[in-house]
């Protein structure tokens, strides 16, 4: 199976666990849209849900689709996150960010009793790393928080090879960095193996004009992941 269909398939497999009446977190990125395809499917059925989108995209789609949104004014704590991730390891682990929606992800799944991680087979990793780690920043300073990001890196062993992330929507050869839905930049970093993502995590969310890093430590409550025609439903160890 070609990924799309791996992905339609993982879809369709996580709105099995969606109960009439939930109010659901809603991630960004295509895994995450094919679970919306699924689940708008049984919203014309008659299920009852109202989600809140963790991005303006994801709010587009859920419109377009019949989807119930809400926030978390109105509900701050949600039955269950459902979103999908760019490295999983064996302890449920994620480097997530790649769709630029990191800071609202986060948000949304730490308001969550459950998150579920939805993927191909190709995002499993024995160590977070080898994607590009996302991190949010502020603009103001940006190349101070830079610098502070590398040196927190290279304390911990890592070469952070880091770089704004440009939009890459716009037709400048030179273009301008990507502005996230909060309004920051993304800073990614190519650090290779990781080797101790929690103290990572700590120590560059200690930075100054930090506000969030990609890495979801302890925040996965299960996964499913497509692969050989078949999902497995994967537990931390």
């Amino acid at each position: 199976m070609d990924q799309d269909a791996l992905k339609r398939e993982v879809g369709r497999a996580a709105v099995a666990q969606v109960k009439d009446g939930m109010v659901l977190g809603l991630g960004t990125g295509s895994t995450a849209e094919a679970f919306l395809h699924a689940l708008s499917e049984r919203v014309k059925d008659g299920l009852t849900v109202r989600g809140v989108p963790t991005s303006q995209r994801t709010a587009e789609l859920c419109r377009t689709l019949g989807i119930a949104l809400t926030d978390l004014e109105q509900d701050p704590v949600l039955d269950l996150a459902i979103d999908g991730a760019d490295e999983i390891d064996p302890d449920l682990n994620l480097i997530k960010g790649g769709g630029g929606a990191l800071l609202r992800e986060k948000i949304v799944a730490a308001a969550a009793k459950d998150m579920l991680v939805i993927a191909d087979g190709s995002k499993l990793v024995s160590t977070l790393g080898a994607f590009p780690l996302p991190v949010e920043i502020i603009p103001f300073g940006a190349a101070a928080t830079l610098h502070a990001i590398e040196e927190v890196c290279a304390s911990h062993g890592l070469t952070a090879n880091a770089s704004i992330r440009p939009n890459l929507a716009t037709s400048q050869a030179d273009s301008a960095p990507l502005i996230t839905d909060g309004g920051h930049w993304i800073v990614d970093c190519k650090l290779g193996a990781i080797g101790d993502a929690a103290q990572l995590d700590s120590a560059l969310r200690g930075v100054p004009g930090v506000v969030e890093t990609g890495l979801f430590i302890a925040m996965a409550s299960q996964a499913l992941v497509a692969k050989d025609g078949a999902v497995e439903v994967i537990k931390p160890q």
